[in-house]
């Protein structure tokens, strides 16, 4: 039995609900085993982020070669970074592994408003890890940011950030619509010169601590697991979908509770 390995290399959350244990929850949820190389580590909980400490670059890129040296790594995700020294260390450890899929969440900003990633280092994610990525998910803020256009309201400005997004470098996009003032919460996917819609339902929940982790990651983990790109999104929102309605049942913190990524494995109470 062959045994499909991920790697986070991401921040660590305090709380348990995003970053690096978001990513091994779901990797370990999608049947794939995790790896981690720590960039950073966060003091935060359901209410917010009270401190950021960040990793030596050096030590992030030592992590990534620990890994890979032994492990068969089938497929990488990337979150949190913070610096551009993190973001250069990272994108020369891709260089020398060469992994087969990125897949790169340009996580800036928290759910709670807190920044997680500086001036300096935006610039460094267009240049260095864009080209990088075999797929980018920001959601609407994120993409605005990397293109410096406004964040659309409608499905034509997502079209529009997307294209912008490729033009840069990013192989392949999903332009993630949970921002959009809407009904319900469609995602896109660019490929080369085409794009496809992935429709799907808005929860009325405060449970959304590490959606956007939880989502790359899964795409990630299938990945890994050897399944195309359309069909690795598809499988992902559907799960993730199920997760964040789950989560309501949980009734962790005082906060944006995080979503429930066993929810097919835990007993129903």
């Amino acid at each position: 039995m062959t045994t499909p390995i991920a790697l986070s290399i991401a921040g660590s959350d305090s709380s348990g609900g995003a970053g690096i244990q978001a990513d091994l929850k779901t990797f370990s949820a999608l049947g794939v085993y995790g790896a981690t190389a720590i960039a950073a580590l966060t003091a935060q909980n359901t209410l917010g982020v009270q401190a950021v400490l960040g990793i030596e670059p050096g030590f992030v890129r030592q992590q990534m070669d620990s890994v890979f040296a032994d492990l068969r790594v089938d497929a990488v995700k990337i979150g949190m970074l913070g610096t551009r020294e993190v973001i250069e260390a990272v994108a020369a450890g891709l260089d020398a592994w060469q992994p087969r899929y990125v897949v790169v969440d340009p996580v800036m900003v928290a759910k709670g408003g807190a920044r997680l990633l500086d001036e300096a280092a935006i610039g460094a994610m267009r240049e260095l890890l864009l080209p990088r990525a075999t797929l980018l998910t920001p959601n609407l803020p994120e993409a605005a940011v990397l293109t410096g256009l406004v964040p659309p309201g409608d499905r034509d400005g997502m079209i529009v950030l997307g294209r912008r997004l490729q033009e840069a470098g990013a192989a392949n996009v999903l332009v993630k619509g949970g921002h959009l003032e809407a009904p319900d919460a469609p995602d896109l996917l660019l490929m080369g010169g085409t794009h496809q819609w992935f429709e799907g339902q808005r929860l009325a929940t405060a449970h959304t601590h590490g959606t956007g982790c939880s989502y790359a990651a899964a795409i990630a983990a299938l990945l890994a697991r050897g399944r195309p790109l359309e069909a690795a999104v598809a499988e992902a929102k559907a799960w993730l979908l199920a997760a964040i309605e789950a989560g309501m049942e949980l009734g962790i913190g005082h906060g944006r509770g995080p979503v429930h990524h066993f929810h097919a494995w835990w007993p129903k109470t």
